[in-house]
């Protein structure tokens, strides 16, 4: 199976070097954006599975940055990792992003973020092969209809 891409996104620089150093063992590729502008950029040069992003930044905030790629990439699963945990925050961003997960900082690298991410990965991986074997049901029903008539 290929390496997945995961993007993560924070204007808090020290947010992202602590991802990087969390994450750089881990078997994915890797990718960092410090704004909304940033993230869309790499978006456009790079196949993303999985979008880790902040709520609250300037320019920009997450669930702006969640609405277009839920829109322009529908099939990247997307999460919010925020500090900022207010309730009609949290259900605005899962309604009209449609939020994978919702995860708290400070967070708990080991016990709560790794396994977020390889559920988000799982999440993808299974929604990929539920359309190949969609794709391939729709490819039969042809052929037989082909092959009756």
């Amino acid at each position: 199976m290929e390496t997945r891409t995961i993007l993560f996104v924070d204007d808090e620089k020290n947010i992202l070097t602590s991802l990087r150093r969390g994450m750089m063992d881990e078997p994915y590729n890797l990718l960092f954006a410090e704004s909304g502008k940033e993230a869309l950029e790499i978006l456009e040069k790079n196949e993303v599975h999985v979008i880790v992003t902040d709520m609250r930044m300037p320019e920009m905030s997450g669930l702006q940055l969640l609405k277009i790629v839920k829109e322009k990439y529908p099939h990247i699963v997307r999460l919010v990792l925020s500090g900022y945990t207010q309730v009609s925050t949290l259900l605005t961003a899962i309604n009209q992003g449609e939020i994978f997960r919702f995860i708290t900082k400070p967070w708990k690298l080991e016990d709560e973020f790794k396994s977020v991410i390889v559920q988000a990965i799982d999440y993808y991986n299974l929604h990929i092969e539920r359309d190949r074997l969609a794709k391939e049901i729709e490819e039969l029903k042809k052929e037989k209809a082909t092959s009756v008539s």
